[in-house]
């Protein structure tokens, strides 16, 4: 990991606080996200205060947010952090943030607006309406957004420039559409994979494996990792229409894990659960767990 990422979240966040222009404002985030043991999280009831306090806008919040999304990063290839801030259609905010990996592929990596979309996702969001990002959204991500269920209506913020529709982005998109799929991403979903077992971390990755976003292969896959205190994080993989920019499970579970505050380091268990049809992530999944330590891949395939 690069220096930034051998720091606990909690000592960047509060460097990324001290250098905002509205201290009062730096302060009431401090003891947010502390109550919150530093979940790149801020329910909507906290986004309408701080609005409401501070006299701004959601947009203006979620613009000085981003250092602070920038937090979470882990860029020890690129050196480079960038941070995302999703807004649901529930108007909580979801922090987003480049997630890389050395020695293994650079395929592996997580982009910053994957990053939020995937947090939201996992958190049960059911729309996103704003992505927020501090630097213009590269190819790779403007294909992932328009897998979503509401590419038609998202609107993109950054820091020079705001208010603009996904498309204005993205023209001529090729899509869904193109290929005639009619659940998005974002979309609930129940592919009813079925495995008999008590344990509970394989249940996990069973269910996040029913709800994954994979209508193009049907090769369905979830994963479930457990931490050293017990705690439990999931992701499901969400495929696209262009192939290259779909997100593998385990991709999507480190990164809920990561913006939750936790550390890869304290991993205990993970579970990767798959209907491998025409692909599978088994090898892309061992190979990474490699690089993050000495935790072996569980696998089941169904």
């Amino acid at each position: 990991m690069n220096t930034q990422a051998q720091k606990h979240i909690s000592q960047r966040i509060r460097q990324a606080l001290s250098q905002m222009e509205n201290q009062t404002l730096a302060q009431d985030l401090w003891h947010i996200l502390g109550e919150q043991h530093f979940q790149g999280f801020l329910p909507h009831f906290v986004v309408r205060h701080l609005c409401e306090k501070y006299r701004i806008t959601d947009k203006q919040l979620a613009l000085a947010l981003l250092p602070l999304s920038a937090c979470y990063a882990n860029p020890t290839i690129s050196h480079f952090s960038v941070g995302a801030v999703a807004k649901g259609e529930s108007g909580h905010f979801y922090f987003g943030a480049n997630q890389e990996f050395c020695a293994t592929h650079i395929q592996q990596t997580i982009h910053a607006e994957q990053s939020a979309i995937a947090h939201a996702w996992m958190r049960d969001e059911t729309r996103l309406t704003d992505i927020t990002v501090n630097y213009t959204p590269c190819g790779h991500c403007r294909q992932f957004m328009n897998e979503l269920n509401s590419a038609d209506i998202l609107r993109i913020h950054l820091p020079h420039n705001q208010n603009n529709l996904l498309d204005q982005y993205l023209p001529d998109a090729f899509g869904p559409k193109d290929l005639n799929i009619a659940h998005r991403l974002f979309d609930q979903e129940d592919h009813g994979l079925q495995f008999s077992t008590q344990d509970m971390l394989v249940r996990t990755a069973v269910q996040a494996a029913n709800r994954a976003h994979a209508p193009y292969s049907c090769c369905y896959s979830g994963v479930a990792i457990q931490l050293q205190d017990q705690q439990i994080f999931h992701g499901s993989y969400a495929e696209n229409a262009a192939f290259n920019p779909s997100l593998p499970a385990l991709q999507s579970a480190l990164n809920y894990l990561l913006l939750n505050g936790n550390e890869v380091e304290n991993i205990a268990r993970v579970v990767l659960v798959e209907r491998p049809l025409t692909l599978s992530y088994r090898t892309m999944a061992e190979e990474l767990l490699a690089y993050l330590g000495e935790v072996k891949l569980e696998y089941i395939a169904l």
